[in-house]
């Protein structure tokens, strides 16, 4: 059976770097999965993928060498079941704001007796060369449980959820986590004040012993969030390679500016 490199990197300190899938078509995850990330994350949060095109994104990503990853809608059973049973390696869990919520994800990724994750199905086996049987022994090992902090909620109880048993990193969603951060009269927090909280995060996942990560939109800042210390980074997705590529194309050919603007993540 296949081994989750994602999963030693992480543990060994190592930094991994990975892109969104935000279209859930099957050429284009083919085609990026073979580019050298370590890890790529099918965002069926966000993005209206069924569960059949993610099953074969998922085992498009596993074929080419890489490891898939899904970020579920919810971090219930159901949704986390769904995603691993169709092949993913690993889930992305987001708006976990108490140990309540990070215990309920960690139990649906794992089988018993660690967790409750059911028993079943084929396709999951398959993407790690694995037989059922094996995976069943071995996938406690190898699924990768990644929950999101997004809130100051999620900051506050961030000791007690990044030290619980089976938690192997921490994602920041900065979008959601400035917006969260906005007052009651609708201010939106500070460049300084963002900081400090991606600061708190990096320091309670070095003390507890937790990777910490994030989203960021260019390599320049993905390099500076692991010079931080941060290890589980994404940059970009295939949806914003494209477009930026696009922009540039029209502000060559078009320098008066009537290019639209396009999607930005």
């Amino acid at each position: 059976m296949k081994t989750n490199p994602v999963k030693r990197k992480l543990a060994a300190g190592q930094p991994c770097f990975g892109t969104w899938l935000s279209l859930g078509d099957l050429y284009a995850t083919r085609t990026i999965a073979r580019a050298g990330f370590d890890w790529l994350t099918l965002d069926i949060e966000h993005s209206p993928i069924d569960w059949s095109a993610a099953a074969m994104c998922f085992a498009a990503i596993a074929e080419a060498g890489c490891v898939p990853l899904a970020r579920v809608p919810e971090g219930n059973h159901h949704y986390i079941k769904r995603a691993l049973d169709g092949g993913a390696w690993g889930i992305v869990v987001p708006m976990v704001d108490t140990v309540e919520q990070a215990r309920v994800a960690v139990r649906a990724a794992k089988y018993p007796p660690v967790g409750n994750r059911s028993l079943g199905g084929g396709m999951h086996s398959m993407n790690f060369d694995a037989s059922p049987a094996d995976y069943f022994k071995h996938a406690n090992d190898e699924i990768l449980v990644v929950l999101q902090t997004e809130s100051p909620t999620g900051i506050k109880n961030a000791e007690e959820i990044y030290s619980l048993p089976g938690v192997d990193a921490i994602f920041v969603g900065p979008v959601d986590l400035r917006a969260n951060m906005r007052s009651a009269d609708g201010t939106d927090a500070s460049d300084a004040e963002f900081e400090a909280g991606l600061a708190e995060i990096v320091r309670v996942g070095k003390k507890v012993g937790t990777p910490t990560g994030m989203h960021t939109m260019d390599p320049k800042t993905a390099l500076m969030r692991a010079e931080q210390g941060m290890q589980f980074i994404a940059i970009g997705s295939e949806l914003r390679f494209m477009t930026q590529k696009a922009q540039e194309v029209l502000k060559a050919v078009q320098p008066d500016g009537s290019q639209k603007e396009l999607a930005r993540y």
